[in-house]
């Protein structure tokens, strides 16, 4: 016999541009964001019975997301995806738990005639900050807080030696070697118990976000790194350590490789090891290294 075990429906990849207009300033701020949204409750007769009456259309869940952003500040979005996620909580009783995914665009201002210009912005990359927020009925909010598609690159600084060699091993161990990724990087905060806890911690988002790029960013650059494990444990426990309500961070981290180009075959021409100047960048397979660390 079958029986329904679990399900949850929502509207995805909803596309939100807001503008905040500074009247005595004239200076504007954009924000742009992806915004998915899953409901889960007293909703298994839908499916099972074709029953509509309990659906909250996915049309209006779209129209929600206008709405509350028109009424509501959008940043941080941590706070934004708390306000959605605990309206549709709120707002039917017949749905327990909305999760809500927000993705931000970057939008970063640009310098005209060495000033900041008050309106005019330009994408310096696909970095983007994302947000995880779930509201639960009598639980509370939980909220994780994202990096993801910052690619970085070093050239030198990392080596990776002394691992297992057996019979399906060819990689030669090096002291030596270019070390990039693409970081996803996410810290979990403790369980909000409503909405007001939210705002009331809305400055320190910002802070833990600037301050979980810039540790990635430094430990990256200053680690000699002797593993991509050994460094993202690095970086989990300074962050820890920098933001004292989030209670587990975790990084997924794809291993890009540059492979050496050996060139003897022209002319006995020298570009391996200490030699290597010309790399080729590989697209795939490549290592994917991930770990949570908490307190």
């Amino acid at each position: 016999m079958a029986k329904l075990s679990a399900a949850r429906y929502g509207k995805d990849n909803v596309r939100v541009y807001k503008v905040h207009r500074d009247e005595k300033t004239g200076l504007q701020d954009v924000v742009e964001m992806t915004v998915g949204v899953l409901l889960s409750g007293e909703i298994d007769t839908s499916y099972t019975e074709a029953d509509n009456s309990v659906v909250v259309a996915t049309d209006s869940m779209k129209n929600t997301v206008y709405v509350l952003a028109k009424q509501h500040p959008v940043t941080p979005p941590e706070l934004f995806g708390a306000i959605v996620s605990s309206h549709f909580v709120e707002k039917y009783k017949h749905i327990h738990s909305a999760e809500v995914k927000i993705v931000v665009h970057r939008w970063t201002r640009m310098t005209v005639d060495g000033k900041p210009h008050p309106h005019s912005f330009f994408r310096d990359g696909a970095e983007t900050r994302n947000v995880e927020a779930v509201a639960t009925e009598g639980k509370g909010i939980d909220i994780r807080s994202a990096v993801a598609g910052l690619l970085v690159l070093k050239s030198t600084g990392s080596a990776f030696h002394g691992f297992i060699r057996d019979e399906f091993t060819t990689l030669p161990e090096v002291s030596d070697r270019i070390l990039s990724t693409e970081v996803d990087a996410g810290w979990q905060w403790e369980t909000f118990a409503s909405i007001k806890d939210v705002e009331a911690a809305a400055t320190k988002f910002n802070e833990a976000f600037d301050g979980a790029r810039d540790i990635t960013m430094s430990t990256f650059a200053k680690d000699e790194s002797a593993s991509v494990q050994n460094t993202m444990y690095k970086m989990c426990e300074q962050i820890l350590a920098a933001v004292p309500k989030v209670k587990a961070v975790d990084y997924s981290l794809p291993n890009k490789h540059y492979f050496e180009i050996d060139m003897s075959w022209h002319k006995g021409l020298k570009n391996t090891g200490k030699d290597a100047e010309v790399y080729a960048p590989q697209s795939n397979p490549n290592g994917l290294i991930q770990c949570t660390v908490s307190r």
